[in-house]
């Protein structure tokens, strides 16, 4: 099956165990990276088991996505949700009845009403498939209440077959799935969250057009995404990224549906969009080619901005991330946990996973391996993240935290971070002297560093609860544990940023990203006229059947077609991707264009 329908001749990872397992019946809670197989763990014994498969899926556009694949592979596949007329609808229940249609995919509100329950009732049911499971935990970054009503499936069909399956969730969010769920006995695979292809990059906020712009030149063409944190901001992002030369598109929960719909199209079918969002896009997003992830604030937790940038490099190709985060994102974090009218049991979860972001985006050891540790993962030093190759130095800053925090106190806790840099770095203003804070003992003591310098010193001692930010006005005063460092009991090791040793936003990095990029993948530049020329056939076919180039052909099946440079049918069924039902349908048509091409 995986040969003849999907093209590929091994499977990957836990795939053929986790097959294995839910084609004898049993259920199961599959933890699987994005873009490491997870659907085929579904879809394989799908085929394979009598009845029809439910797939819950939790966006319209995802379901869409994976129907249309599917389709393209020859399989008997329908969703079921708002937007398919009721004449559609009523053939595809009678299909489901009559056992001649193999995979139905749909939203957990409509499977547990009781009208769809009494269909499936009716059915031979071969599984059922719970995708993004993550959505069930209620302290996940994905909550979705209906999800906790899909624990009806165990009582109502006991003998039925259950597959969880997620890219995101720590050990809590695990359990939470274990248990609304009610999978009681389920088998639990975790295939590991590693996303070699991946490189993740962070960098404090200075100039963010500025570096923005930077690391947009190393993706010329490309299609990516610039996750932004409001509504206003993700507008003004577009635009300015289309007065810059980029075709930039909004999309959030502000914009009417049609436009949300238009932009979210041309995103999937062209091939150099970037689409500028709120965390609302994305989830249902199966485009394998995105080449980069940015953050221009910070997200709410390592789960999400593992989700987001996961959605990066589906295709196993090289990818890029960049988060860009500053002392401001921080605050606002942390005044939305505490003003927010959630149980003190949700804040104090909220404020851990905070911490673990802040852990990560200020570690000075191997990103990856901070990313993976948080959830029970690990690796090896990567050698593709920002701190692999340009080690980040770490400092005993006890005596520069000790300066700072004096500073703060002997101006009297009540004033923002530029009177404090002002008074401490001994610049006499008009303001300074007419509170005759230039007579303090502290005016002065930090002129050894400059003021990049300082304020990657605060933004740290911050997180360290060292010292505290006023949400509304930026007051800076002590944190409950600094008299440990003042008195000098605790010593504070510190980061020393790229930005405060003058070194710019990474250019190193952003070298040896270009130049690896132009390594591992030389082929799809247009300097390979094959692989330019399938590129230009998929989209044409693309078009034509208005579906993403992708559903075609990924650019990982093209990327071998150029290399193998098939002369036969035979040659062609070989390569990954290639599986029957294509071969009928494209095969002669890449046959010739290959013949053309290098004749």
């Amino acid at each position: 099956m995986l040969r003849r329908v999907f093209g590929y001749d091994r499977f990957r990872g836990e795939q053929a165990a986790i097959i294995d397992h839910v084609l004898d019946g049993g259920d199961a809670l599959v933890l699987m990276p994005t873009g490491g197989g997870k659907s085929l763990c579904y879809q394989i014994p799908a085929l394979c088991r009598p009845g029809v498969a439910i797939v819950v899926s939790p966006l319209i556009a995802l379901m869409q996505d994976q129907v249309e694949q599917l389709r393209q592979l020859g399989v008997r596949a329908a969703a079921l949700n708002s937007a398919v007329p009721f004449g559609e609808v009523t053939r595809i229940e009678r299909q489901m009845r009559r056992s001649e249609i193999d995979l139905v995919y749909v939203a957990p509100e409509r499977l547990v009403t009781e009208p769809f329950l009494a269909l499936l009732a009716e059915c031979s049911l071969a599984l059922f498939a719970i995708d993004e499971a993550h959505c069930v935990s209620q302290w996940g970054h994905d909550f979705r209440p209906e999800y906790q009503q899909l624990g009806c499936l165990a009582e109502r069909f006991p003998d039925v077959p259950r597959i969880a399956l997620t890219a995101t969730a720590d050990l809590p969010t695990r359990d939470d799935i274990l248990t609304g769920l009610r999978l009681d006995g389920a088998r639990l695979f975790v295939a590991g969250f590693d996303r070699p292809n991946i490189r993740y990059r962070v960098q404090p906020k200075a100039s963010p057009k500025r570096q923005i712009l930077s690391f947009l030149k190393t993706h010329a063409g490309e299609a990516g995404i610039v996750y932004c944190a409001s509504r206003a901001k993700v507008d003004e992002t577009a635009v300015w990224l289309a007065e810059e030369g980029f075709s930039a598109l909004p999309y959030h929960a502000g914009l009417d549906a049609g436009t949300r719909a238009r932009n979210q199209d041309r995103f999937l079918k062209d091939e150099a969009v970037i689409m500028v969002a709120t965390i609302a896009f994305g989830m249902g997003i199966n485009k394998p080619d995105v080449r980069f992830v940015i953050h221009l604030d910070l997200p709410k937790s390592l789960e999400a901005y593992y989700q987001e940038t996961g959605r990066a490099g589906r295709d196993g190709l090289p990818a890029e991330t960049l988060l860009l985060y500053s002392l401001q994102d921080l605050v606002v974090q942390r005044s939305m946990i505490d003003q927010s009218d959630t149980p003190e049991r949700q804040k104090k979860i909220e404020r851990r996973k905070l911490e673990a972001l802040l852990g990560f985006v200020e570690t000075i050891s191997c990103r990856r391996q901070a990313l993976l540790s948080y959830f029970g993962d690990g690796c090896e030093p990567c050698g593709n993240c920002d701190t692999c190759l340009d080690p980040v130095e770490g400092f005993d800053g006890t005596q520069a935290a000790q300066k700072l925090l004096s500073c703060i106190y002997r101006t009297g806790q009540r004033f923002g971070s530029g009177h404090v840099f002002d008074v401490l770095m001994g610049k006499p203003t008009e303001r300074v002297r007419q509170l005759r804070h230039d007579q303090l003992p502290t005016f002065g003591v930090g002129r050894d560093l400059p003021l990049e310098a300082w304020r990657s010193i605060l933004r740290q001692l911050v997180v360290l609860d060292l010292i505290v930010v006023e949400p509304e006005f930026g007051s800076l005063s002590l944190g409950e544990d600094c008299r440990a460092v003042l008195r000098g009991e605790r010593r504070v090791t510190l980061r020393r940023d790229a930005l405060a040793r003058g070194k710019g936003e990474g250019r190193g990095a952003a070298r040896s990203s270009r130049s690896e990029q132009a390594r591992a993948s030389a082929q799809r530049t247009d300097g390979d006229p094959l692989f330019a020329a399938l590129r230009r056939w998929r989209m044409e076919r693309a078009k034509a059947q208005g579906v993403p180039p992708y559903v075609i052909f990924h650019d990982t099946t093209l990327l071998a077609i150029a290399e193998a440079r098939p002369t036969s049918e035979q040659d062609l069924a070989r390569l990954p991707g290639v599986g029957a039902a294509k071969l009928d349908r494209y095969g002669e048509d890449i046959l010739a264009l290959v013949d053309e091409v290098l004749s």
